[in-house]
């Protein structure tokens, strides 16, 4: 994993509940399935690329989240950050 990705992800100051929920889920993520579709690409990136793209869509959503906008989908928000975590590890692995 890249330095940056490592600092964005080490700053990331999320409600308690929305990370519990997110680390929970990660032993139900499956890469195939839900990489793909949360990033609607026909096949799932390596861990950097996926690592970055998720980042920007949690960090818009994480924005909607902050200004109250209703159209914030807390489940949407939790299934961002399980693929985060998961492909944090999975990086992780590859790179040790």
């Amino acid at each position: 994993m890249t330095e940056s990705l490592t600092r964005r992800l080490s700053n990331l100051r999320r409600p308690a509940l929305i990370l519990r929920a997110a680390r929970i889920g990660v032993s139900d993520y499956r890469r195939e399935r839900d990489l793909k579709r949360l990033l609607k690409a026909q096949s799932a990136p390596g861990p950097q690329e996926a690592l970055s793209a998720l980042l920007q869509q949690e960090e818009k959503l994480e924005a909607t989240r902050q200004e109250g906008d209703c159209s914030y989908s807390v489940t949407a928000h939790v299934e961002l950050l399980i693929a985060l975590l998961a492909e944090a590890r999975l990086a992780s692995a590859l790179r040790a």
